[in-house]
């Protein structure tokens, strides 16, 4: 999704001031089993009409140049709805709602830039938070990618040993009548069983893999699967800080935009899709609506640290919750950078740890037998 403002006819001090931009500084997206209008076309979309309506174009010629350098057609035929919206007297806000694509964070967050005369800058944080949450997922898949190639590749050697391997050994054992230590009757055990169920844990391999995108709308699905990366050693604690980030960030483009705490918790809720996150914001709101602050609200979840409950308590005081969430997301922003550096780090020896037991394990429990056979010929 790409823009030249010199194709729209406006006068020629516009053209100068954008002339920066003729070429698309957006990068393009693959999308794998995810939403047909992903948080990238979103940061996309964000960014570039910013930069259109801080450029003096209309919202109506702005919206019509970036769908007519779009390539895609499906993101094509939502702008072409969209501007058609608007041309029979409808808002951005209310455009953007009819389409399942957009959440009401951003509907809300749109009509309260445009009831207030600042939709460029709504615009404009809008496609921050976007590039804030896509860079957060890139930080995440970089400090897993590679120790996850590492575990498949250790996982494939593992079971090749034990589907060709051990029965090699099982053959000379049995032709010799060895008797058998604990630890070898479990590894040929463990290979029969690759060779007679293998295919089916397989096939529910693939099928998962498949289905997940049919599960995750599932809410027992979502509970179960967030609950369990939550619990994970490293990782958990490395999610709970990218969701945290979202949360402060989200929360100070609605204060910034004069929106009351509780309606900015529950657009928030609806924005970030991680159920932890999602269930303590239901209870903290509903401790709001009965009367306690933001900080008292945010105590009882393991979820929130000191840290954040403290500061939130400080701005409350101040009056000085723009600053202060501002200041917490930079944080976590910073946190997640280096966390997602020593994740890589820490993971990468541990899983060939893990890795060296397992084939360890196979070949003592194989050489065991052989020790004693070669003992008794001798």
């Amino acid at each position: 999704m790409g823009f030249q403002l010199d194709n729209i006819s406006k006068p020629n001090s516009i053209k100068k001031e954008t002339s920066s931009f003729d070429t698309s500084f957006l990068q393009k997206e693959i999308t794998l089993f995810g939403s047909s209008f992903s948080n990238k076309i979103k940061e996309d979309l964000y960014t570039e009409l910013s930069v259109l309506l801080k450029a003096g174009i209309t919202l109506k010629d702005a919206l019509d140049l970036i769908q007519s350098a779009t390539k895609k057609k499906f993101h094509k035929e939502k702008l072409v709805v969209i501007s058609n919206d608007i041309i029979s007297g409808s808002t951005l806000s209310d455009a953007l709602k009819k389409q399942k694509e957009f959440t009401d964070y951003e509907y809300y967050s749109i009509k309260i830039g445009e009831e207030t005369g600042s939709l460029t800058q709504v615009c404009e944080q809008l496609g921050a938070f976007f590039s804030r949450k896509n860079e957060q997922r890139r930080n995440l898949i970089s400090a897993l990618t590679y120790p996850i190639i590492i575990l498949t590749t250790a996982l494939l050697v593992v079971i090749f040993m034990l589907q060709y391997v051990v029965p090699m050994f099982q053959d000379i054992f049995e032709q010799q009548k060895v008797e058998l230590p604990a630890i070898t009757k479990f590894i040929i055990y463990a290979s029969e069983f690759m060779k007679s169920y293998g295919w089916i844990a397989l096939i529910l391999f693939f099928g998962l893999l498949f289905s997940r995108a049919f599960l995750n709308k599932k809410r027992w699905f979502k509970k179960a699967k967030d609950s369990f990366i939550l619990k994970l050693p490293f990782i958990g604690d490395f999610v709970r800080t990218v969701y945290l980030s979202q949360f402060t960030q989200a929360v100070s483009l609605l204060t910034a935009s004069k929106v009351p705490v509780v309606n900015s918790i529950q657009l928030v809720k609806q924005m970030i899709d991680f159920y932890p996150l999602q269930n303590a914001l239901e209870d903290v709101e509903q401790h709001i609506l009965r009367g306690q602050s933001l900080s008292e609200s945010l105590r009882p979840h393991k979820l929130f640290d000191d840290k954040m409950i403290a500061l939130v308590k400080v701005a409350e005081e101040t009056n000085q919750n723009e600053f202060i969430f501002e200041r917490l997301n930079s944080q976590y922003n910073t946190q997640v950078q280096q966390r997602s550096k020593l994740l890589s780090t820490v993971m990468e020896p541990f899983i060939i740890l893990i890795v060296g037991v397992l084939v360890g394990v196979i070949l003592v429990a194989m050489y065991l037998p052989m020790f004693k056979l070669s003992s008794v010929l001798g």
